[in-house]
């Protein structure tokens, strides 16, 4: 099968297209013909060793951990798909090997959900890890209607899934950005808030008893939580492991294929919707990892493998 792939850790330099074996399908696994994958920050970080003290590597690794396509084999015991079902499926593995920039990649059956009806194999593709991250921090913090939240880092790849779901789920919603993201914060249901000096101020103006729950998607904000969180509120954060010091929580999203079914529902009510800001074919990653390191996207830089 067509792949892209790297046989050591670097830049976009050690990326290379390459053929690789048809992926075995163990049971309970399930084998996916990829339509769209898509990138995340973490690809291009593992790449250069950035978790090497985290996770076993195994190399050649096949990156990517977003997936949408089409079942094409199922393993043994696993009557929860069947081939010819549209998927999607947050595919990270407990080691890093064969990801999803490839033809062909095998999930763990309860790591993947139907493909919610409403979005395209692009936009399903773009779901998975960013909008997990987004829920599972919202979901673990125990956010509903009688909240006050605020989300840091709230127009990036995270933050803009973090937003629609505290709305959705009853919450009231400050979210910080720089001033040209603001209109689209207001779009998705968040009073948007300028981050940077004053950014404790500016939050207390609109929540003068403060906040119930924050969660942080950038880093370097928790000075600014805890100013603005009310006493007994919770907090979380996926960039700062400072934060278990403060009482709060440190999380990593876990493949899920129930928060994956919870995130179809909220697209099908038409609470969710998942912003693409480029597409790029399998032989041109690098190109979307460039895109990816800058970090001026406003959407989900996606992998078309197959049409």
């Amino acid at each position: 099968m067509r792949a892209v792939a790297y046989d050591t850790y670097g830049g976009n330099e050690v990326l290379a297209p390459t053929t690789r074996p048809r992926p075995k399908v163990g049971p309970g696994e399930i084998l996916i013909r990829v339509r769209s994958a898509a990138v995340n920050p973490v690809d291009w970080k593992v790449m250069a060793g950035g978790l090497d003290g985290l996770m076993d590597v195994v190399f050649p690794v096949v990156p990517g951990w977003d997936v949408a396509g089409v079942v094409e084999q199922v393993g043994f015991d696993t009557p929860e798909f069947a081939p010819g079902d549209e998927v999607y499926s947050y595919a990270r593995r407990d080691y890093v090997h064969g990801g999803t920039f490839a033809e062909l990649v095998t999930v763990a059956a309860r790591d993947a959900a139907p493909k919610p009806a409403g979005l395209s194999w692009d936009e399903a593709a773009g779901l998975p890890l960013a909008g997990l991250t987004a829920y599972q921090t919202l979901v673990r913090l125990g956010t509903g209607p009688e909240d006050t939240v605020l989300v840091h880092g709230a127009a990036g790849g995270v933050g803009t899934f973090a937003v629609q779901i505290a709305v959705a789920l009853g919450a009231r919603v400050i979210g910080t950005a720089s001033p040209a993201n603001h209109d689209r914060l207001r779009a998705l249901g968040a009073e948007p808030v300028a981050y940077g000096d004053g950014l404790e101020g500016r939050v207390r103006d609109l929540a003068p008893a403060g906040v119930t729950v924050a969660a942080d998607y950038v880093g370097g904000v928790l000075d600014t939580t805890l100013a603005v969180l009310r006493e007994g509120g919770r907090h979380a954060s996926i960039a700062d492991d400072r934060v278990v010091g403060a009482g709060g929580r440190w999380m990593w999203a876990r493949p899920d294929g129930a928060g994956l079914r919870a995130l179809a529902a909220l697209v099908d009510e038409g609470r969710l919707t998942v912003p693409v800001a480029a597409v790029f074919p399998l032989e041109q990653v690098a190109d979307a990892f460039e895109l990816s390191r800058a970090g001026h996207t406003h959407g989900k830089i996606v992998i078309r493998v197959s049409e």
